[in-house]
């Protein structure tokens, strides 16, 4: 069974690593200036955000996802009647167990509660699973938004009605 709730700052840091490490397996931390410290300061992100967590019977950690609104340090494409979420991670030991899906169905129930009337998210071009997820739930692209924080890194923007 997984369970998904707000996370508790006693598990801030462990929170960080997974995240940092689940961006680092999939080798999405080349040219990140900085983004690798950005990942792994899970308390910036709980006071700035809802940051949700994904654990099992034994309490162990399975996954992550920062859930934000419009305004939030960590808002990037989201404006007024939408919501975003970003640093969806999974622990690579706990992938193909439904864990991303339930983070991002949680998402969108969070979104819905808060009145959006959509949901985007900006993912890399290389997060092809990442990407199966956000079709499955009916995303869409939008190339209209796609954009580059840094030179060298490309994000494709994704949007879902709710």
């Amino acid at each position: 069974m997984i369970t998904i709730r707000t996370a508790l700052p006693a598990e801030y840091a462990a929170i960080g690593e997974l995240t940092y490490d689940a961006y680092a397996t999939d080798g999405l931390l080349a040219n990140d200036s900085g983004y690798a410290d950005e990942l792994r300061d899970a308390e910036h992100r709980a006071t700035h955000c809802d940051l949700l967590v994904a654990i099992d019977e034994q309490g162990r950690l399975l996954g992550t996802v920062t859930f934000c609104l419009p305004g939030s340090p960590f808002a990037e494409l989201s404006r007024e009647g939408q919501a975003e979420f970003r640093m969806l991670a999974v622990a690579p030991a706990h992938r193909g167990r439904g864990v991303g899906s339930r983070l991002v169905r949680e998402c969108l129930d969070l979104a819905t509660r808060h009145g959006a009337r959509s949901v985007v998210l900006s993912t890399k071009p290389q997060m092809a699973s990442a990407q199966r997820l956000y079709d499955r739930f009916g995303f869409s692209r939008l190339p209209q938004l796609d954009w580059a924080p840094m030179p060298g890194v490309e994000l494709l923007a994704y949007r879902k009605s709710l």
